[in-house]
């Protein structure tokens, strides 16, 4: 690994944890939305990640040199988005004759949203976030401690 590699690690886990925390953002603000443009109540989003470059073994190998030709370098690491994907669990429905979006039974089609799951999915996404800058942090020390010895 080179000597931003650290850096570049954590900066792709920042990316992708802000990503989660914009979605679920998102998510909460259209918790109570049972019309979008579709005409359908909104479908919760939910934020895929994957591991970018060769992940942790390919890492290892090649900074081990197990693998011939294969170098650190090559494998950069980290995660990056794969995609946002509605959740497909069904509607809510509650009873509310009075709603303009309720059906003939009197039935409302709520989104697929339960504020508490997304309350722990944006302590979570937080949570990473600053274990991320934690890490950056600590890169950031390494290397000028690195570079006070080689003074």
């Amino acid at each position: 690994m080179g000597l931003f590699g650290a850096l570049d690690i954590s900066a792709s886990g920042l990316s992708a944890e802000r990503m989660r925390m914009d979605v679920t953002a998102e998510n909460l603000a259209n918790a109570q939305t049972t019309r979008g443009a579709d005409g359908q109540p909104y479908r919760r989003k939910d934020v895929i990640l994957q591991t970018a470059g060769g992940g942790f073994g390919a890492a290892l190998a090649g900074a081990v040199g197990s693998v011939p030709g294969a170098r650190a370098e090559q494998t950069p690491g980290g995660v990056q988005v794969a995609g946002i994907a509605e959740d497909p669990s069904p509607s809510r429905r509650i009873y509310d004759p009075g709603h303009p979006d309720a059906d003939a039974d009197g039935y409302v089609s709520m989104p697929n949203v339960n504020p508490v799951t997304e309350m722990v999915d944006l302590i979570s996404a937080s949570r990473a976030y600053e274990a991320n800058v934690t890490a950056m942090q600590t890169a950031k020390s390494m290397f000028s401690k690195t570079f006070e010895i080689l003074r």
